[in-house]
């Protein structure tokens, strides 16, 4: 569906509530795309496999930077809903006073690193990951908006995991494609 007919469907949904009495966000939310479980499943996995594929384009690349940023930059332009303003990011590994990326050039900084702006990022994704899997507690949808919490598994060329408490939620863009809009990750407290 085009962004075109997308408004005109909306606008007529607006018109039907007004005719009708029905209020009006019920009415455009009756033709707002619905994200499923199943799609849920399908971003967290895809971004399991673009955080290994950063990874593996700066290892079999002789450590080359450019490559593994090309490929961070591409994987969050797919993942992550920055074109839909800002998205709440929180990774594992961030500290005072960038904690928080609301900016695709904050993510990318995570991702790999070598960026001024940021000097405490060592780049996650350049650690040698070979696998990623998640498991979730629980996936609530709310329409065209789906948010989950679980155990999320990385493990590393030589099969040491690493595991991470991590919440997502997920909106679906205007043209259907699943995008992370809030991103929080953190290591599991061990206690006192």
């Amino acid at each position: 569906m085009t962004s075109t007919n997308r408004r005109a469907l909306i606008a007529s949904a607006f018109a039907l509530a007004a005719v009708t009495g029905a209020s009006a966000p019920a009415a455009a939310q009756a033709i707002t795309p619905r994200i499923s479980e199943a799609e849920v499943r399908a971003a967290a996995e895809a971004w399991g496999k673009g955080l290994v594929s950063i990874s593996l384009a700066y290892d079999e690349n002789e450590n080359n930077f450019e490559k593994a940023k090309a490929v961070a930059s591409d994987f969050i332009d797919k993942a992550y809903g920055y074109q839909l303003g800002p998205v709440l990011f929180k990774p594992t590994l961030t500290r005072e006073p960038q904690t928080f990326r609301t900016t695709k050039a904050g993510a990318l900084a995570y991702f790999v690193g070598h960026d001024k702006a940021y000097p405490y990022d060592d780049g996650f994704a350049l650690l040698p990951w070979r696998s990623v899997s998640y498991k979730p507690v629980g996936i609530q949808i709310n329409g065209a908006v789906a948010s989950t919490m679980g155990k999320l598994e990385l493990r590393d060329k030589n099969d040491n995991p690493t595991v991470v408490d991590k919440t997502w939620v997920f909106k679906k863009d205007d043209r259907g494609v699943v995008r992370i809009i809030v991103h929080h990750s953190s290591l599991p407290f061990v206690g006192y």
